[in-house]
Parts: C-alpha cells; structure tokens; sequence
C-alpha cells in the first residue's frame, strides 16, 4: 500500500512539473500579433497553429492526470489512517460539558454586562 502512494506521488509530482513547463513554454494571446510579423510560425514542427493546439492538449492531459492523483492520493490516505487511541471516531467523543461553579471562596462572575451611559447612547 505504501509502494503505490509513493508511486502516485511520483507520478502527482512529474505530471506537475511538466504541467508547469508546458504553460511557460506556451504563448499569450498578444504573440499572435508579433509572429505575424515575420516570427516564422508557420515553418515550424507542427504548422501555424499546430504548436498551440499540441501544447494546450498537453497541459490539459497533464492537468487532468495531477487530479487524478490528488484523488487517489486522498482515497489511499483516507483508507490508510489509523482510529484514534481507543478506537472511537472524532466524532463519537463526547460534547464537552459546562465548567464547573466556581469554588465557594472565588468571586462570583456577573452574568449581563452594565448598561451604556445615557450620554454616549445619545450620539
């Protein structure tokens, strides 16, 4: 089980990194304008707009394995972790209860807050 988490992570990781390179590698919508001036675009591996199309499809591949991934790295963690001590969910601990009153020595703690004075009421 470890082997294959170790192994989704390693392929989450090089799916991310090459996700980030091909979004640098990638042009604006303002290089359009500066390779019609003579950026020789259409001379290239994959034609005028082929470059863009190959490199768009590949960032989408790339994005859509990282999520994969994240999903499944999320389910192996999920099934791997242990209960908490004694075998009882978060959720199955009890509410906390009320402090307790205070001792009979202690001072007692006023339950309402006093009343605003008139003259700042008025502003």
């Amino acid at each position: 089980m470890q082997v294959l988490m170790n192994l989704v992570l390693i392929v989450q990781l090089l799916s991310a990194l090459a996700m980030i390179g091909l979004v640098l590698v990638q042009h604006g919508k303002g290089a359009d304008m500066g390779a019609s001036f003579g950026s020789g675009a259409s001379g290239s591996l994959f034609g005028a707009t082929g470059s863009a199309n190959f490199l768009s499809r590949s960032t989408a591949v790339c994005a859509t394995l990282f999520f994969v991934c994240t999903l499944g790295l999320a389910y192996l963690g999920s099934r791997g972790s242990a209960a908490p001590a004694g075998g009882e969910s978060v959720l199955d601990r009890a509410a906390p209860t009320a402090p307790a009153a205070p001792a009979s020595g202690a001072a007692a703690v006023p339950t309402s807050l006093p009343a605003a004075p008139a003259s700042a009421a008025s502003n």
